[in-house]
């Protein structure tokens, strides 16, 4: 195959499919989002034998566990899948929605429509239901979109687009506004990420590794984040039944996801009460503690820090805890070391509440709540395509409203400008 010709073909009919995208009616998104719901419904046999090819496969290639998971489609996770659409058709569209409408001097009326990005790029690893969260959103949105999978489910892919293309004509709209990248040639991301003439803007979902690459060799503009180095600073002003259950719940409800805690920052005042309780929860929850020499001298058993460990995201169960002065060395240490992802203080105090909320600078902050929630799901978005650190265009969750943008408009009646 020439890649490079492949992708030019892709671009081009993903470009016109966005302009008819861009028009399409609320009914007819919905109409195709229910059909593909539908029509995965019908082909759950072949999909999971699809599927199956793509697990024996990566066996047989020395897949590790963790991403062999992650790409197994069982029953389960085909009904979240259709259940995924079902949420995203009942979402408000929100193409044409117009705000800010006001009357200027000169009798013109100036506001601002909610409009399609145009052509989004997806570029994934593993899971083969993300080729359905992310043609699902695009479309909802107006876009047009390029998925490509990993090779490890190309296979799984494939199957799911056939029920995708299913939907799409149902519907009576383009099939090309949903594309799934048909060849595993590692070339197809290179020409997909430098196509700015066919695509608007690339969202990566993976590893440090792919987003990293992504993020230095694309020509397109990338919405993405690198690391999710949370905090959960617990102040000497909280309290401690909700420090001990939302400092725990951030660590250990999941360990492998970005909203996860990686650093515990506990005040002098109030760590000799807080912290044993605690570390003996997360050390009988199998979890290594890494901390301060403060920290040290508290814990028995916990392990020195280093340097390394302030900047690290673990996705694993390891935790670094600093014992800090005050909520000053508390922001200093996270404007240090974050990754802008999430971060949470625990406080009866309003007004260092409202410091931390203002000064913190992460795309997510939080008072008296677990970083776990930094979910579109959570936030009510309905879905995510992903989480955004970036500051422009969108940040944190990414759901239907960041999949679009904004033009002004202009109401007149045959004014001019004097």
């Amino acid at each position: 195959m020439d890649v490079k010709a492949y992708m030019a073909e892709v671009g081009q009919k993903a470009r016109t499919a966005s302009h008819d995208m861009g028009k399409a009616s609320a009914g007819a998104k919905n109409e195709a989002l229910l059909a593909m719901a539908a029509a995965i419904e019908a082909n759950r046999d072949s999909l999971m034998a699809e599927n199956q090819k793509d697990l024996e496969n990566g066996k047989a290639n020395g897949l590790e566990a963790a991403l062999l998971d992650r790409l197994e489609l069982t029953p389960s996770r085909i009904d979240t899948m259709i259940e995924g659409l079902h949420q995203v058709a009942a979402l408000p569209d929100p193409v044409g929605e117009i705000t800010d409408l006001n009357y200027r001097p000169t009798g013109i009326q100036v506001g601002k429509m909610r409009v399609p990005l145009g052509v989004i790029g997806i570029i994934y690893e593993s899971r083969p239901n993300v080729t359905v969260e992310a043609a699902s959103l695009c479309l909802k949105s107006g876009n047009a979109t390029v998925l490509r999978g990993g090779s490890e489910a190309i296979h799984s892919n494939q199957a799911v687009a056939k029920c995708i293309d299913e939907g799409l004509k149902k519907a009576g709209l383009p099939e090309a506004a949903v594309q799934v990248i048909e060849t595993t040639d590692r070339a197809a991301v290179g020409e997909l990420i430098t196509m700015p003439e066919y695509v608007d803007v690339i969202v990566p979902r993976g590893g440090k590794g792919l987003i990293e690459r992504i993020s230095n060799d694309a020509k397109v503009p990338v919405i993405k984040h690198l690391d999710g180095i949370c905090h959960v600073y617990i102040d000497g002003d909280a309290d401690l039944e909700k420090a001990i259950s939302v400092a725990f719940n951030a660590k250990t409800q999941r360990y492998g996801t970005c909203n996860t805690m990686e650093t515990l920052l506990v005040a002098d005042s109030i760590a000799a009460e807080v912290l044993p309780t605690l570390a003996e929860k997360y050390i009988n929850e199998g979890v290594e503690l890494r901390g301060c020499e403060k920290v040290q001298a508290l814990i028995t058993g916990a392990n020195a820090a280093t340097e390394e460990d302030w900047a690290t995201e673990y996705l694993a169960p390891i935790l670094s805890v600093k014992i800090v002065a005050d909520i000053d060395e508390a922001i200093q240490h996270i404007t240090q070391y974050s990754s802008q992802h999430t971060e949470s203080i625990i406080t009866e105090n309003y007004t260092l509440a409202r410091r931390f909320l203002r000064e913190v600078d992460s795309s997510s902050v939080m008072v008296n709540a677990s970083t776990r929630f930094a979910d579109g799901f959570e936030y009510g978005l309905g879905a995510e395509i992903g989480i955004s650190t970036d500051k422009l265009h969108a940040r944190g969750p990414v759901g239907l409203e960041g999949l679009t943008t904004q033009k002004f408009v202009v109401l007149g009646d045959g004014h001019i400008r004097g």
